[in-house]
């Protein structure tokens, strides 16, 4: 049965039989994970260099971290933090070189390891590593994107609060937001993982809405043009159950109602959360003001205060998507009217504050990365005095 067609009191049986993923494909998921996560500790960096390059940990991302997959929806982000990025700069630098280096060893070590590969092409400047892994115990093959990564939470403790400097000398960089997302993997990935299971389940049923019925929209698109990702729908759908309701138990149909809801109001989204940043410190409130202030939509990372997550996608074509399904079967109640939404206003409007209103009168947002003031001030030391946990250097974790 379809989504659409299913009827909004069954939502939660057509996620069970639908799209939660079995044992079997969550053990053979897992494996695939261990195999490519054990040739990038013991086996990739092996040969020699000046100074030799060091796997500090691989974290497991996307659906798979977050435990939010889809049914026979087998792919899985590895991103792989690397001692041979001292900085951000680091990793925009010679992330491609390292990708390539990750390719040759992969091809060199598939007979050993007794499994198949296919490729994607590596485009200049990639920032990622992607390809299809097959062999004898997989019923499927399995997709991975593996990203190398500089480590700028430092083996961070989880439930540790970020050093603000961490922040401050990424916007201080003024490269394009996100650009640096992948050092903060952990922390996107913590930030759905911490959430009730019916949550992650509700995610799931967005994203196969997406998945579905959206994505069929990208013959519509322009050169140039993108759909927003599926992460900044996962960040809406948790921005949902918070405003909501934030029960552990809640009506799968308004909270899918609500999603939908808001995304045909994406014009007037504004949504942040302050779990790894806030306004305390004075220069990142300074930059959190004006990011808030920009053209809508506005999802701010939780994870990267630089990334507001599809920013300058077609929003506009999701949201006629949106509109069509709340006619469908799986938005109406049992008499025939529409399941009523959650009243969650698009808008979080806690920051305007007078010392954040003030900001306004200065020239564009879109036209600053760096924090106003007079004099701009000077890059921040990469020496922070900030508490952290002390850890061993040669410390090496898949997580």
């Amino acid at each position: 049965m379809e989504l659409y067609s299913t009827p909004s009191k069954q939502l939660d049986k057509f996620i069970y039989e639908k799209l939660q993923p079995d044992r079997v494909f969550l053990e053979q998921l897992q494996h695939a994970v261990h195999m490519i996560c054990e040739f990038l500790r013991e086996s990739c960096f092996v040969v020699a260099s000046a100074p030799p390059t060091r796997v500090l940990k691989v974290v497991k991302g996307g659906s798979a971290g977050k435990g939010t997959a889809l049914k026979e929806n087998s792919d899985a982000d590895l991103v792989v933090f690397l001692s041979c990025f001292k900085d951000y700069e680091d990793q925009r630098k010679n992330r491609e070189e390292i990708i390539r280096e990750i390719q040759q060893r992969l091809v060199e070590c598939k007979k050993q390891r007794h499994f198949e590969l296919e490729f994607d092409v590596i485009r200049p400047n990639a920032r990622v590593l992607s390809f299809q892994l097959s062999s004898r115990t997989l019923s499927e093959s399995i997709s991975f994107d593996v990203l190398p990564a500089y480590d700028a939470l430092d083996h961070l403790v989880s439930g540790y609060k970020v050093d603000p400097m961490v922040y401050i000398q990424l916007f201080q960089k003024c490269l394009p937001g996100g650009e640096f997302s992948t050092c903060f993997t952990e922390l996107q990935r913590d930030f759905i993982v911490s959430r009730p299971t019916k949550v992650k389940s509700l995610i799931r049923l967005v994203k196969h809405w997406y998945k579905s019925y959206v994505r069929q929209h990208k013959q519509m698109l322009r050169n140039g043009e993108s759909l927003p990702p599926k992460y900044a729908l996962e960040l809406l759908t948790v921005y949902a159950w918070e405003e909501g309701s934030g029960e552990t138990n809640f009506s799968m149909a308004e909270a899918f109602r609500t999603v939908l809801e808001l995304l045909q109001h994406y014009q007037q989204l504004c949504v942040y959360w302050t779990v790894n940043y806030n306004f305390s410190n004075e220069t990142l409130r300074s930059y959190l003001s004006r990011q808030l202030i920009k053209s809508r939509p506005v999802i701010l990372d939780p994870a990267d205060p630089t990334n507001i997550v599809g920013n300058g996608s077609r929003w506009d074509l999701v949201a006629k998507e949106a509109e069509k399904c709340c006619r469908q079967q799986c938005c109406m109640s049992s008499s025939g009217t529409p399941v009523r939404p959650w009243n969650v206003p698009p808008e979080q409007t806690h920051w305007k504050r007078k010392d954040v209103r003030r900001l306004n009168y200065l020239r564009p947002a879109e036209d600053l990365c760096c924090p106003l003031s007079a004099p701009q001030p000077a890059p921040v030391s990469p020496i922070s005095t900030f508490p952290r946990p002390q850890w061993s250097e040669d410390l090496c974790t898949v997580l």
